[in-house]
């Protein structure tokens, strides 16, 4: 079994309240659990006001499709409105 991590920094413009922040994030979180079966969870950056960090989490017998997947969801992330990708990192365990 391989687990497969992925830790992705966001900045979200125009943003001008926490409240706005946290629905963009909370819209993003939902919507790679929906598309993809994955663990999501925003893990840092909680009291800034447009940045943020996701944790994406998935498990699979191959490490191949893990990375595939994990290319997936970058490209999804980096098609979604709102917030852009500063950085990513992928880890398969």
């Amino acid at each position: 079994m391989r687990v497969g991590l992925c830790t992705v920094d966001l900045y979200i413009p125009g943003t001008t309240s926490l409240k706005g922040k946290r629905s963009v994030v909370k819209s993003l979180k939902d919507r790679l659990r929906n598309r993809f079966n994955v663990s999501v969870a925003e893990v840092d950056g909680h009291d800034l006001l447009q940045r943020a960090a996701i944790g994406v989490a998935m498990i699979s017998k191959d490490a191949r499709k893990l990375n595939g997947d994990m290319e997936k969801i970058i490209a999804f992330i980096e098609k979604t409105p709102g917030a852009d990708l500063i950085d990513h990192q992928i880890e398969i365990l």
